[in-house]
């Protein structure tokens, strides 16, 4: 059994959790938490020469209470809505602000994407000082790509982020505001002016001037092709370069933890460093020449990567182990690595929200306690063989402790993941090793071309094996949906199959057995409630239609434009509604098609289906003549395209029961419409205010 007194850091990080997610559930509770810091301080002060063992029971619950309070109070100073000075608490219309350029700027196609930090604001009244942070898309026709550390002047008022307008869409408003943003802007070149320059941290601005080095480095060499964008996400940390079809090769292939920056890599970098540098161990002081030298690559790679989140872990976690192994400290890695996330969350506490933080320190966390049995459970004579079982058991412990999570956010299992990862983890690591030594060679003249062509190489073997291992028949399973409480009755059958295997005690057993039982009741409940579902829906896309016919787990998604499967209106904003109703088979119509897949009648000016007894006109163009009138009443019209411009133009022509706007309409016709409705009566619903229209039949 494991010996919990050993790992002490593991009790203290899941009090410090504990409290962070009080506050995120629970933000207006200050007076009852500074008291109960307070009391659980007193109590501490009074027990701490008391002996006896059932004060010692008194003295934990006081330490995890105190910890407890201390999440609750770190993240309450973390969020920039408790500031008085925020955005999001000014009155009056700004009409311009000031702010300097907090990040790096990401390529987008058109645009691109940085954040701003706002000094002060200027509103109808005067100048005034103002916090926050807020994203901004500012048109690449600018003379100059920003740069952090940019001070501008910009003209007009930002915007708060929308929420997810669609059922079962990424929460992209929470999950900004965990990083305290919220609101944004669109700029034209013309809308800013240059202050100056000024960053707000000289170690930040060092880190991205080290970021951009890097990557002029990697595009000399590998030009601008595919190759140079994963080496450029794997070493850097920067993802606009790749192409959406790759980047879904590798999550097909269960191997989308080499596009970013990771705990891997660090380990990777550190491993390959010790062994080149291992001979200074075994001098006299040796050990601290190496502790040093160590520490100094590890934090020169985290600059260099900007201070990326999954690095800066990786980072502190071989720091502790280092510092400890210099010392003479036996480290237990479990120990280690709850310190770890310890530092992080008094730093972050919102790092505890994000998926890569939960399933970084999941996958050590399940490596660290069961890859060693599970490796030592086979034996293998040949050295191949055993080398190869050695990453396969990593990478089974490793997926069956993530999947869970990956199922919850990602809706999807990769199948082939035992086949891709025991060749993608050692060709990766290679990739990682000729890069950073192209890096540091790469001025060379010919040793610089050499190491170049190497890597160019190794990546483009590596892309190779991944697009091959996504072409295998069923290469991915989805949409696989899971709730919170199925969430945790997966934990549970992982963690009390994996107490059973070990133990072999039999309430692990019967655990095991109430956990798969609830699963299967609540999946099973769910499926057959998904085959008798029929709902008509009108999906939020930006300046678009698009309206799906469900039944069961079949869908048509008709539009005016020819969508499929790897459009960016599918993937962004319909997919995951999609999986969230279990709707696996997709039928594509738009008008023209011989066989939409839903019977209709159609034309330039409307479309008219009728389905499960109902129909449903989409009006793209009103017709012009006089007398043009549908004789029956609709239950359900879409108004496209800027059909409407008045409502006198329905009157008398159609009848209709629901009348709905999608967003292919603009946004100022419609709100005047809109207006104009509430003051006649006229019920309608608005995708673009309202969210996606929903009808069940």
């Amino acid at each position: 059994m494991l010996r919990w007194n050993a790992f002490p850091f593991v009790r203290y990080v899941v009090a410090l959790m504990s409290g962070i997610i009080a506050c995120l559930f629970f933000p207006d509770s200050l007076r009852l938490v500074t008291g109960l810091l307070m009391l659980c301080l007193l109590s501490l002060v009074m027990l701490f020469f008391v002996r006896d063992k059932p004060y010692a029971v008194l003295k934990g619950m006081a330490g995890w209470l105190a910890l407890s309070a201390l999440g609750w109070l770190v993240t309450s100073l973390h969020t920039p809505l408790n500031d008085p000075a925020n955005l999001v608490h000014l009155r009056h219309p700004i009409r311009a602000y000031e702010a300097v350029v907090g990040s790096q700027a990401e390529n987008r196609t058109k645009t691109f994407r940085l954040e701003l930090d706002v000094r002060k604001v200027l509103t109808d009244r005067t100048w005034q000082p103002a916090t926050g942070r807020l994203i901004v898309y500012i048109d690449k026709t600018v003379a100059q790509k920003p740069r952090y550390g940019d001070v501008w002047l910009v003209r007009g008022a930002h915007r708060t982020i929308d929420p997810p307008l669609n059922p079962g869409e990424f929460n992209y408003q929470r999950h900004l505001a965990n990083r305290g943003i919220y609101h944004q802007q669109y700029l034209r070149p013309k809308d800013r002016v240059m202050l100056g320059y000024h960053p707000s941290n000289q170690l930040a601005a060092q880190a991205y001037k080290m970021n951009e080095w890097a990557d002029s480095v990697f595009t000399s060499h590998l030009g601008g092709g595919p190759e140079f964008a994963i080496v450029k996400a794997m070493i850097l940390g920067v993802r606009d370069g790749i192409d959406p079809e790759l980047q879904q090769a590798y999550s097909a292939a269960g191997a989308v933890h080499v596009l970013s920056v990771s705990g891997l890599h660090v380990g990777v970098l550190f491993a390959a460093v010790s062994f080149v540098l291992g001979f200074l161990k075994r001098r006299k002081g040796g050990k601290y020449v190496f502790a040093v030298i160590m520490l100094g690559l590890l934090w020169f790679y985290a600059l260099m990567t900007g201070f990326s989140a999954p690095v800066l872990r990786s980072a502190f976690m071989f720091t502790l182990l280092l510092i400890g192994q210099t010392l003479g400290r036996v480290n237990s890695p479990l120990n280690t690595l709850a310190a770890s996330a310890f530092l992080i969350l008094l730093l972050d506490p919102y790092a505890l929200t994000t998926a890569g933080f939960q399933l970084s320190y999941l996958a050590v966390g399940g490596l660290t306690l069961w890859y060693e049995s599970l490796y030592q459970s086979l034996t293998f004579r040949f050295w191949l063989i055993d080398k190869l079982w050695k990453v396969t058991a990593m990478s089974l412990v490793a997926q069956v402790i993530t999947f869970p999570l990956g199922v919850y956010y990602f809706h999807q299992f990769p199948t082939y993941f035992w086949l891709a990862n025991p060749l993608v983890i050692p060709v990766s690591s290679l990739v990682l090793i000729l890069a950073m030594g192209l890096l540091v060679v790469g001025w060379i003249p010919y040793l610089g071309l050499l190491v170049g062509k190497a890597l160019f190489a190794s990546m483009w073997f590596l892309n190779q094996c991944i697009l091959r291992t996504e072409w295998l028949p069923y290469s991915s399973l989805k949409p696989l949906m899971a709730s919170g409480f199925e969430l945790v009755l997966l934990y549970s059958i992982i963690l009390f199959g994996a107490a059973f295997l070990l133990f072999r005690e039999k309430r692990f057993g019967w655990w095991l057995a109430i956990s798969a039982a609830l699963l299967t009741g609540s999946v099973g409940m769910t499926t057959l409630q998904r085959k008798k579902q029929r709902l008509l829906l009108v999906h939020f896309v930006p300046h678009q239609s698009a309206i799906s016919f469900v039944e069961g787990n079949r869908a048509v998604l008709l539009s005016r434009d020819s969508l499929s499967d790897k459009s960016r209106e599918v993937t962004f904003y319909i997919r995951n509604t999609w999986d969230s109703l279990g709707v696996d088979r997709i039928t594509y119509a738009h008008p023209g098609q011989t066989n939409p897949g839903v019977p209709l009648f159609q034309n330039r000016a409307i479309t008219l289906v009728h389905w499960q007894g109902k129909s449903v006109l989409i009006i793209n163009r009103l017709p012009a003549r006089k007398g043009w009138r549908l004789p029956a009443v609709i239950d359900y019209v879409v108004i496209s395209r800027n059909a409407l411009q008045s409502w006198s133009q329905l009157k008398g022509r159609v009848a209709a029961r629901h009348l709905i706007f999608d967003d292919s309409n603009k946004t100022p016709l419609t709100d005047r419409l809109l207006s104009d409705a509430r003051k006649m009566g006229i019920p309608c619903h608005s995708v673009r205010q309202q969210g996606a229209y929903l009808a069940t039949f």
